[in-house]
């Protein structure tokens, strides 16, 4: 195989940052990889967008912090114009992470935080997570996880009024990543401020993001959201987002009241936090009373989780393939068969609804 043959079938990357170091730090990271190759860079956001056309990159990483078309706006046009999977490269700064956010609302695929100081880049920290996202961002829907010969996914499906889950959910916990922010942005702000049930939710997000994701939402939502606290007690209409770099569970000291864990404790665990051991404890608490939900991401974070609910009782819902931006977590649960319900992201709200058995309140006058 010739040079030029081998480089058209590695990925092909923009990078995008008005720093100069930056971007040859970044290049030589992706240039790392033998799947991977810098088709090029651009200095700022018009920039981007003309290399975007000229070049036909398969993925763009792209800076947030940028002079005149700053990264969000570089995005929109980007998504607008020529989609394509994008990767916000962001300063932990609180700019930074609420910039990254909404852009994440907004369309990109993923983010990779920048461990930057005056003049170096922390590569050990770095490289790693943007080489798996850049490739996860690059394959096609079909090949986003394992395609071994397993069981079928469920068809999407609507809920029956008369399941075999008679019990009305108490709580509703969801799991996501890739993918998350633009979702939870499409289910949650449909939700009314007096839905009976409280929401966990873990996202898998860099630390000092979430809580700029919970704010974000917040604004969009007639339920309140938060992200959650040691200790607090968990309220109806109450959303709660688990702190990034905190695993979250929770306890039934008594049967009305439902108490919220933070601890960085176990350290053994993939994704901290774990949607598995959410999901374990909300099982544990809440049995048959429990409703577990799936959403697009990388992985098989929740699968457990998802398990644990199946096997207690609880109601459990995937996304589907369609609607994902990365079908990893959902399939991994629905190839296990532990999903009742398989339907598209616009559905999830209605799911939730019904199986809470929403009634609107007449208004008292």
């Amino acid at each position: 195989m010739n040079h030029e043959t081998e480089k058209s079938l590695r990925v092909r990357v923009l990078i995008v940052d008005d720093s100069a170091f930056m971007r040859t730090a970044l290049t030589q990271l992706v240039n790392s990889d033998p799947g991977l190759w810098v088709a090029g860079t651009a200095i700022d956001g018009n920039d981007a967008l003309e290399k975007v056309a000229s070049l036909n990159p398969d993925v763009v990483t792209l800076d947030v912090d940028m002079p005149g078309l700053d990264g969000l706006g570089t995005l929109r046009r980007i998504m607008a114009e020529c989609p394509r999977p994008v990767i916000m490269v962001s300063s932990l700064t609180e700019k930074g992470a609420e910039t990254t956010v909404h852009a994440l609302c907004a369309g990109a695929f993923d983010c990779v935080p920048k461990q930057l100081s005056a003049h170096s880049l922390d590569i050990v920290h770095i490289r790693d997570d943007l080489v798996r996202k850049i490739k996860a961002a690059a394959a096609p829907k079909s090949q986003s996880a394992s395609t071994s010969a397993v069981r079928k996914p469920p068809r999407a499906a609507r809920l029956p009024q008369q399941t075999n889950h008679s019990r009305i959910p108490e709580i509703v916990c969801i799991a996501t990543s890739t993918g998350g922010p633009k979702a939870l942005q499409e289910i949650l702000p449909v939700l009314p401020a007096d839905i009976s049930v409280p929401v966990l939710i873990v996202q898998h997000m860099p630390p000092g993001f979430t809580a700029s994701l919970a704010q974000r939402l917040d604004d969009l939502c007639a339920v309140s959201v938060r992200e959650a606290a040691r200790d607090d007690v968990v309220q109806p209409g109450v959303v709660y987002i688990a702190p990034a770099g905190l695993h979250i569970t929770v306890k039934r000291s008594l049967p009305a009241q439902t108490v919220i864990h933070l601890s960085r404790q176990p350290e053994n665990q993939l994704h901290t936090p774990s949607a598995n051991l959410m999901m374990e404890s909300v099982a544990l608490a809440f049995g048959s009373q429990a409703m577990g939900i799936i959403l697009t991401g990388m992985g098989e974070d929740g699968t457990l989780g998802m398990q644990a609910i199946h096997r207690h009782g609880g109601l459990t819902l995937g996304q589907d393939e369609a609607s994902c931006a990365f079908y990893g977590m959902p399939r991994a649960c629905a190839e296990l068969g532990i999903l009742h319900v398989v339907v598209p992201l616009s559905q999830i709200p209605h799911q939730i609804l019904q199986a809470t058995r929403y009634r609107k309140r007449a208004l008292v006058i």
